[in-house]
């Protein structure tokens, strides 16, 4: 029962469109990267989750400011890619192929990833502070924290790899430049209510 509570749990966090899922969705249309982007969401999710079950929630309560400076960092992280992912939906006319040349590195795309996942104070209060909090009344932590484990790494291995379903949409340049447009409107209304909320 406390696997299921935990499995059911974080999938109704994890579910919600953000930044991060954003980010994974469009890794898997370009077929770059995707499994290394989807483990990295998922084992920062699971560390994450872990210090939340751990008790790391109490922490966060007691020192707010490590909240505040995620959330200023955070804000300005998604407002700079959503200018970006604005730019490139009015500039650039480009579209999936299975020959793409321009492909980022792993390296770059890996940093993207860090900041769409650690540069958001939301998860620090979905992981640490309500996981942690709801894992108390959980007969077996442990077995809790793996439930909602489960869903993280589930959930990200199937947006990444379930985007190529939507791969033959994304050969025409238009949907492209209609997903940067919707993607940089996104970041920036979550950067506004990041800052602002």
């Amino acid at each position: 029962m406390d696997y299921i509570s935990g499995l059911f749990l974080g999938f109704s966090l994890i579910l919600a469109i953000g930044s991060q899922n954003a980010f994974v969705l469009k890794q898997g249309l370009k077929h770059q990267h995707v499994f290394a982007i989807c483990l990295f969401c998922a084992v920062s999710d699971a560390l994450l989750i872990s210090a939340g079950v751990g008790g790391f929630g109490a922490v966060t309560a007691k020192y707010p400011n490590i909240v505040t400076f995620a959330k200023i960092a955070g804000a300005l992280f998604l407002l700079v890619y959503g200018l970006q992912s604005l730019y490139s939906s009015l500039t650039k006319k480009h579209a999936l192929s299975t020959d793409t040349t321009q492909v980022d590195s792993l390296k770059k795309s890996l940093l993207l990833c860090f900041g769409f996942t650690w540069l958001n104070p939301h998860v620090y209060l979905d992981t640490l502070v309500l996981v942690g909090m709801v894992s108390t009344g959980a007969s077996n932590k442990l077995v809790f924290a793996f439930g909602a484990i489960t869903a993280s790494f589930v959930f990200f291995f199937a947006l990444g790899y379930g985007a190529k379903r939507l791969t033959p949409l994304f050969t025409n340049p238009k949907a492209w430049n209609i997903l940067d447009a919707f993607v940089g409107v996104l970041m920036i209304a979550l950067a506004g209510k990041l800052y602002f909320g």
